[in-house]
Parts: structure tokens; C-alpha cells; sequence
């Protein structure tokens, strides 16, 4: 399993607008193959710092989900509307795996 780590630098002042786009993703990330954990959002602390994590059962998986999501229409719709808000500043993409008891 594989777990991807996405630390979003966002605008506080479009926290609604990036609401909406993480509610865009959550499913999506499910209807290829993954396992979406949700979108932190900031509520103590830092007002421009959101998380999201989500796992595939291989790199491989997650790299078919980056191809299959390049022409996806609900997919391009969530792309659109992160452009077109400018809720997202910029973000940070890592990988980890788990370590379970």
C-alpha cells in the first residue's frame, strides 16, 4: 500500500471554494481505485495549510489513476474549478507507506 500525502498551501480567504473542490475529489479518488482518508482543513493554527491523504495498493495503481484522470469529465471539472477559483495556491505531493502493529 502506498499512501499520498497532499499538503495544499490554499487561500483562507476561499476556504469555501476549496471546500468544494476537496467534496469534487473524494469520490473520485474511490472510483479509481483508491482509498481516499478525506481533506483536513484548517481550524486551529495555520489558516492556509490543508492536507489530504489517500491510498492506492501500489504505485503502479496510482500511477494508472494519474493517467485515467486526464480525460475523466468529472475529474477535468475539479481541475477547472480549482483554476478558476484560485482556491489552491500551490501544493506538495509526497508518498509513504504505512506501518501497522
Amino acid at each position: 500500500m502506498i499512501t499520498c500525502y497532499l499538503r495544499y498551501l490554499i487561500d483562507p480567504y476561499k476556504l469555501p471554494e476549496f471546500e468544494e473542490y476537496a467534496r469534487m475529489w473524494i469520490p473520485l479518488v474511490n472510483k479509481f481505485g483508491g482509498t481516499h482518508h478525506g481533506y483536513f482543513l484548517p481550524h486551529e493554527g495555520a489558516n492556509n495549510i490543508a492536507v489530504a491523504l489517500f491510498s492506492f495498493a501500489s504505485l503502479a495503481d496510482y500511477e494508472k489513476y494519474r493517467e485515467r484522470i486526464q480525460t475523466d469529465p468529472d475529474c477535468q471539472a475539479a481541475f477547472h474549478h480549482a483554476r478558476e477559483t484560485r482556491c489552491i495556491v500551490s501544493f506538495e505531493r509526497s508518498f509513504m507507506r504505512p506501518v501497522f502493529d
